[in-house]
């Protein structure tokens, strides 16, 4: 393979569950990372909390001007965010999209505190606003196979030993 293509390889991730994802943050920020596309962990872990929370907390209105397209995103999109090799290069809207010069211990410690109040709540969740209202563990899943796209983007310095 040449160097080219070696960079452009990413690694295949797929997690469990959302601690999983943090478990790995967490491990990137320990051994160091290498980064093969253009965020930081700490901007990931950023726009992993910032796409995660509006779960809870609502996504902005005008999000939901493509609502009939729901349906059609659940068919085609959703099944591919799922695997192990989602799509990239899907444009990020700015709300959620990181800034520059963030720390990385502190993003990850903020996207672990995401994920824990994701998992605690029990009230209902916001309409996702490409795939409409989720099952709890669907949008669970979802979030995770999330995780797993972003930080796939990142090889550890020191390889996983388990």
């Amino acid at each position: 393979m040449n160097k080219a293509a070696e960079m452009n390889e990413l690694r295949k991730l797929q997690f469990d569950d959302l601690e999983d994802a943090t478990d790995e943050a967490t491990r990137l920020l320990q051994t160091g990372y290498q980064a093969k596309g253009r965020w930081t962990l700490g901007q990931i872990c950023r726009h992993l909390r910032l796409v995660q929370d509006p779960s809870i907390d609502g996504y902005p209105w005008w999000m939901s001007a493509f609502a009939f397209l729901r349906p059609v995103m659940r068919r085609t999109l959703l099944p591919k965010i799922l695997t192990t090799d989602s799509p990239r290069g899907i444009p990020t809207s700015p709300p959620f999209q990181p800034g520059a010069d963030l720390d990385d211990a502190l993003e990850v410690e903020r996207f672990a505190a995401s994920v824990v109040r994701l998992k605690n709540h029990n009230g209902p969740f916001a309409p996702h606003p490409a795939f409409g209202k989720l099952e709890r563990e669907r949008l669970l899943q979802v979030h995770t196979a999330h995780a797993a796209h972003h930080l796939r983007f990142l090889d550890p310095d020191e390889p996983n030993t388990h």
